[in-house]
């Protein structure tokens, strides 16, 4: 199948609902025409899993041509897609993609530290896959059109010296996770009853960050109050954190849910 010029993207974005993914997803139609017009490889930015399953919801409506993605490791939040013609074999698929190794002296820095000394050399997020914390370093996962740029341009995170160096991909491994277990019980398994017991607001509070579009449900906006919750879902509140509702225990004696969080640090 090849795309002409009349190319009707809008019809591809019909079950879209998320207004503010129409553009990214309209990137990728565009990348999608590239590849089935000009039969070239087109490589997308780093996407989140949310944007991954938007991505998906289209691509897998073409039949000619093929797709992957990748993040560096196998268990990447944060992945780009390789899209290509039917015909192609692409051998080295982490060719699009570079690693890099951070090392300091000291243990205070933190994921939000190496993202924000990473976008003030004026990179843009969407080029910067999962940073996997380690101790004493942490491993960066970049688009390999900026990775030269960090190399020759990153020496500090904040007032922290760091020695920057490439590294083969094959030495990646699945970064530290922190987080604090929370044991509390609720009446429901509710978007805002869930918010209250996490983070100790009013369910008043929590039902007015949900409605200023500052939550997502695995990755995903909400502005539901009362969207049910299940177990193993991961909820992220702007401004506080993200949680996830790591197990369900049981019913109390007064009937109400009890509940296992897990809060990221």
């Amino acid at each position: 199948m090849v795309i002409g010029l009349d190319f009707n993207k809008d019809k591809y974005l019909e079950h879209i609902k998320d207004k503010n993914q129409i553009l990214n997803m309209r990137k990728l139609l565009d990348r999608i025409e590239i590849t089935l017009n000009k039969y070239q490889i087109q490589i997308t930015d780093f996407m989140d899993p949310y944007e991954i399953r938007l991505s998906k919801s289209i691509l897998n409506r073409f039949t000619d041509l093929e797709y992957c993605e990748i993040g560096g490791i196998e268990e990447a939040e944060r992945k780009i897609i390789i899209i290509y013609p039917q015909y192609i074999e692409i051998e080295d698929v982490d060719s699009f993609i570079a690693a890099l190794s951070m090392e300091w002296n000291s243990n205070n820095l933190s994921h939000r530290d190496f993202l924000g000394g990473i976008l003030n050399l004026g990179i843009n997020r969407n080029k910067v896959g999962d940073i996997l914390i380690h101790e004493g370093y942490a491993q960066v996962i970049v688009k390999r059109e900026v990775a030269d740029f960090i190399l020759t341009s990153l020496d500090r995170i904040g007032n922290q010296k760091v020695k920057v160096r490439q590294i083969p991909i094959d030495e990646l491994k699945a970064g530290q996770v922190d987080y604090i277990i929370k044991r509390t019980v609720l009446s429901s398994l509710r978007l805002d009853v869930l918010i209250s017991g996490a983070y100790n607001l009013s369910r008043n509070d929590s039902q007015s960050l949900i409605v200023a579009q500052r939550v997502k449900v695995n990755w995903e906006p909400v502005d539901k109050v009362s969207k049910e919750v299940k177990q193993g879902d991961m909820i992220s509140v702007k401004g506080y954190g993200r949680f996830i509702l790591s197990a369900i225990e049981g019913i109390s004696k007064k009937g109400r849910i009890k509940v296992e969080l897990k809060l990221l640090i």
